[in-house]
Parts: structure tokens; sequence; C-alpha cells
């Protein structure tokens, strides 16, 4: 059974409407017009969950809004005996898949009505009220993503409408046939990407479609990845497109309830809302683990407070930094990659493996230390590499390999089985090294420096013979979050992207002292795992083991950084994303103009 905790129901519930219902009742005060106008417009609510499980969401909003009627009917000196209830459980929609926990859902709300009656008239009046059991009537079963929802809970004049819920995730490589279906009758006509939506997309969409004609606000549990990466160029602007905007929003956090399934992934939970001058809230966990409450007049599809704006992919860094690469790519067959073992069985001489053997890295590699080699050849070697017969027996079958392959720029690799498919250094570069994959839980993307000699792979991102203050940026809070945020996630997993990651990195201009200081830093986290050697990176960054001297060289990084960026550290993620998305803006702009100007010029 899908099950939501009662306080992270509350985080979806009280933004969407509950505060304000608690707002409007202080502010009424003993105003007996202005109590009675509440409570008239209390009678008005519906509630709507169109993913509603065993019903908590909508059991925890009519219990709340009867605790609300109760301190009215107080104030208004109402006795208990002449108490009655305006909240109907007519009032309470809801759609659920599965049959079963449909008629839960309805016992639940008739459950949840007997209670509060207990509690806010008597237990008397309470059992008259429940017997006969009554049909709550608008808790149906069916596929809310096939299903009308004007025809399961139709407007009504002068009603106001909040939509709520936890709709299942299902990322796209993880859903069914069916679940493609669902989201192709919603997205088809609308995007040609919808396939790369998570399946919670749908409800967002058909929340703010079924807005259109109710006005209605809505608020969702969903995976934080619809607003990252590739996901919010698909969906947000045709959210944004139907005059809905995103009202607020509780950032990333690790799903955690009770339920024997608890679910391991990192949600956000967001509400959207017609377009309105009203203030937006954003709720972030500080630094200290406290939640921050912020007011601000936008929230951008990224849940950071600012104007709309999509992260786009750039071929060169938009700041001052080096350039940053792929790896070379094999291409092999595997044939030219080799363990310690397959080394040896090639019965080559020192000085031959000297020129011809070199280590090679991918993103395991490098972070568990799985030593592997390669087998790499320079052209002017190439002619002495095929006189030994083990190794050009490894060309022989690099190039079969290759002959067979559909793709034609494959085919003409062929003619130099002894390289990589994708050759991108020369062998004797000092490399700044970033795995393409890396686990999310790790706090730090865990960059680092290989010396020359070695080789890597197309699974690491790589800056040839770049300053060191470069390593200072990748390895700071700042760059994690921007990358956790633009970038596509495997899973939990960061994808890097050099051309949506790197490239598009707001760093201000670097004086010289600037850059000095950020080289000691990486300087002194490179020292610091020196200490701890042989431990490989997953040894030092895992969370729950990371050393301390490791952290707090990581900390004096954030920290002088940090004060490059704005003279202070910064109070949390959300603040550090605001920063760089206000200096994103503001390079975009300014790229947009120069190239104005060309075009002008020409």
């Amino acid at each position: 059974m899908h099950y939501t905790s009662v306080p992270n129901i509350r985080k979806v519930l009280n933004p969407l409407f509950l505060d304000g219902l608690r707002e409007e009742l202080e502010k009424a005060g003993q105003n007996t017009q202005k109590l009675h106008a509440l409570k008239e417009r209390l009678s008005g609510i519906r509630v709507f969950d169109p993913a509603c499980g065993s019903g908590n969401f909508l059991v925890i909003a009519y219990k709340d809004m009867r605790d609300i009627q109760s301190e009215i009917d107080d104030r208004l000196k109402i006795e208990r005996a002449e108490r009655k209830s305006v909240i109907p459980l007519a009032n309470f929609y809801g759609i659920e898949i599965r049959d079963f926990a449909v008629e839960i859902a309805r016992l639940s709300l008739l459950i949840a009505e007997f209670q509060s009656d207990e509690i806010h008239i008597d237990q008397k009046q309470a059992r008259l009220n429940v017997l006969p059991l009554k049909d709550t009537g608008h808790i149906i079963c069916g596929n809310a993503l096939e299903r009308d929802w004007f025809d399961v809970c139709a407007p009504q004049k002068s009603s106001e409408i909040y939509i709520c819920g936890n709709p299942p995730y299902k990322g796209s490589q993880w859903q069914s046939a069916e679940q493609k279906a669902d989201l192709e009758q919603i997205f088809g006509q609308r995007t040609k990407s919808w396939k790369s939506l998570d399946y919670v997309a749908g409800w967002f969409m058909k929340a703010a479609d079924y807005g259109q004609k109710t006005g209605s606000s809505s608020a969702f549990v969903s995976t934080n990845s619809i607003c990252q990466g590739r996901q919010v160029a698909i969906l947000w602007p045709l959210i944004f497109g139907l005059n809905y905007e995103i009202s607020f929003a509780h950032t990333s956090f690790k799903w955690a309830n009770l339920a024997a399934h608890n679910a391991g992934v990192t949600v956000a939970i967001i509400g959207i809302a017609p377009v309105s001058d009203c203030q937006k809230i954003l709720f972030s966990n500080g630094n200290d683990g406290k939640t921050i409450r912020q007011e601000t007049g936008h929230i951008n599809a990224y849940l950071v407070p600012g104007s709309d704006v999509v992260v786009e992919k750039h071929s060169r860094p938009l700041s001052s930094v080096s350039d940053m690469d792929f790896g070379s790519m094999p291409n092999d067959g595997g044939h030219l990659l080799l363990s310690w073992d397959d080394v040896e069985r090639l019965r080559l001489t020192e000085h031959q493996k000297e020129k011809f053997i070199k280590p090679v890295y991918g993103s395991s590699e490098y972070i568990r230390g799985n030593m592997r080699f390669c087998i790499w050849v320079t052209d002017d070697l190439r002619n002495e590499a095929f006189q030994i017969p083990s190794l050009k027996e490894r060309f022989d079958n690099v190039c079969d390999q290759r002959i067979k392959s559909e793709r034609l720029t494959t085919k003409e690799l062929s003619k130099y089985p002894y390289k990589f498919g994708e050759v991108r250094q020369v062998g004797n570069e000092e490399i700044i090294a970033i795995p393409a994959i890396s686990s999310e839980n790790r706090p730090f993307l865990p960059v680092g420096v290989l010396p020359k000699g070695n080789i890597v792979t197309n699974k690491i991102y790589a800056l040839y013979d770049a300053p060191l203050w470069n390593m200072a940026l990748i390895a700071s809070r700042l760059h994690w979050v921007w990358i956790g945020t633009v970038c596509v996630r495997m899973r939990t997993d960061f994808s890097y992207s050099n051309t949506l990651g790197w490239n598009t990195f707001p760093v201000p201009t670097l004086t010289e002292k600037n850059r000095a200081d950020l080289t000691r830093c990486a300087e002194d986290i490179l020292l610091a795992r020196e200490a701890h050697f042989p431990a490989t990176i997953a040894d030092l960054y895992d969370p729950d083991k990371m050393p301390d001297n490791l952290r707090a060289a990581h900390d004096r990084n954030d920290g002088v950084l940090e004060r490059i960026y704005i003279g202070r550290r910064f109070r949390n993620d959300t603040e550090r994303l605001e920063k760089l998305f206000d200096l994103y803006s503001k390079m975009i702009a300014k790229k947009g103009g120069k190239m104005k100007k060309k075009k002008d010029a020409a």
C-alpha cells in the first residue's frame, strides 16, 4: 500500500491552502462577520487527490479543516451540542487505480469524520452521525491519467478546488508500456521529447489543464528530477504556457516514512497555481539541517528564486576557465584494454612495456582503484609495435571488430587498429579527471589529478595540462549543486557533462590572488587524500567515513571560493543556486549582446 507520513502530507497541504485558512482565522480575531465568512468559505472548499491510495491526504485535509472550524465555533461561542460540521465528505474527491485501496480510502474518510465529531462535538452525537454508514461517493477506481478529471470533480460556482497527492514516480526507463501510453496521450501533441519525462509529470500537466477552467491550485510530491537536467526544458514551458507558475516548493530532500517499503528516492514538493502577484514560498534545508522559509517574487523551474531560465548546452565555457573534453574512446572490442595478467601474457620486455603499455582510467578505475592498462601506440611507433606478435594479434582483432561494424566511421577506423577509436590526448599530459558517473551520496564531486603517462577513457572528463585552480572549482559545493541541478541524473547518480555542467558553470572574474588561493586549496585536498594512502576515492568520499582532514580541506576550499562569489559563506544550497542562476542569466545576456553587435557590424 502506498503510504505518505503525516509530516510529509502537511508539507504539501499547509502551503497549498491550510496555512492560508489559518492566516485568515488569525486576521479575523473575534470579528463575528469575518468568522462566519471564513466558515462559509470552509464549506465550499473541495480537495481532490488524483492518486489517493488509501486516502491519507484527504483524511489529513479533512481533520485539519475540522480543527479550523472548531476554533471558529469556539470564538463564536457556539455550544458543543449545537455544533455541526460545515465540511461535508462530499467535498473530498479521489482517483485510485486499485479497487481495494479505493474501499480503504472511503472507509478512512468515514472514520475521520467520526473521530472529528468525537473531538469537536461529543461521542453520542458522533455515533448518531456515523450510523447508518453512508457512501462518500467521490472516491473512484480508475487510471488518473486516463480519466477526465472534470467528470470526477466537476467545477462549481464560487468553490475553491485544491489538488494534492503523491503520484507514482517512475523514471522514463522504468515505465511500462501502459504508462508510456498514458504520457503519450497527455504530451504526444505537445512535445516530441515526452518519452524522457518521469511518470509524475503527467499529473502536473493534467493539473494545469484542469486549472484552465477551474482556477485550481495543485501540489504534488514528486521526483526532484523533473526540476533537473533535460526534463526542465520539456515539462515546465508547457505548464508556464498555460499561465501557471510555481507557487511554493520544498526543495530536494530524502523521502522517508514508516512504510515497509520505504522509498529510497530524493523528492521535492512542488505547488503550481494560476499566475498572480502573491509572494512565492520556498522551503529548503539550511546547513544546520533546519528548514529555511524564504519568500520570493518568483520561483523558476529549477526551484530557485529568480527569473525563468533554461540552461542550454555550450560548446565552450562561458566563464574564463580551462576547456574540458572527454577522454579517449577505445571502440576496440576490448582488445586494447588489459588487466595486469593480460599484460604479462603479452611477454613484452620492460622497455616495450614502457613504450606501449599505459595505465588507463574510466570512472570505475578512478573511483574504486581497479587498475587496468591499455595498449597505447603513437603513429611514429606503429611499425615497431606491429613487429611484436602478441601486439599484432590484438591489432588484428581490433581490425576485424571494426570492419564488421555497420557504421562507416567505425569501418574507417579499421585502418588504425593500434589506436583508440577517438584519441584526445598524447599520453604525456597531466590530467584533472572527473568521473562521468558519480554517486550523489558523495558530498563532493571526486575530481582529482592523474600524473603524466596515464590515459583516460570516455568515462572520464578531462582538463589536460590545466592550472590546478580549476580543480578547486570542480571540488566545491557550488559546483556540486550546479551539476546536480542542470545535468541529467542516472538513477541517484550524477551524470557529468562538460557542455551542460562545466561550460555553463558561472564563475566570477578571478584575480591572480584568487587563483593562487584556489590552487592552494586544491593542493590541500590532494595532500589530505595522500595522508590516507592507499585508500581509494570510494573509501575517502564515503559520507559516513570521510576523514576529518579531507572534509576540513574541502570546507576551506568552499570558504575561499564562496567569499569570492558573495564575500561570505552561503547559508544553504538554495542560496548557492540563486546566486549561480543570477550570474548565469547575466552571462547569457552579455553573450547575447556581443552576438547582436557582431551581427549588426556584419
